[in-house]
């Protein structure tokens, strides 16, 4: 569960991006990793995290 870090609220996650290309996140480089974020909203002031499930950070680190 993520906390929102301006009211502490209990956030909404698994929100995802749709449509167009913009929605990957590359490292720079010949063998470019990608991975695509996710976003979590809180219900109660409507700010917006975005992250990087756990076993797709492991893709960053190689």
């Amino acid at each position: 569960m993520r906390k929102c870090i301006r009211c502490g609220a209990a956030m909404e996650e698994d929100f995802v991006f749709t449509g167009g290309g913009g929605n990957v996140i590359r490292k720079k480089g010949f063998n470019t990793r990608a991975v695509y974020p996710k976003a979590a909203v809180c219900p109660v002031c409507g700010e917006i995290s975005l992250y990087v499930d756990d076993e797709k950070l492991d893709k960053l680190k190689k």
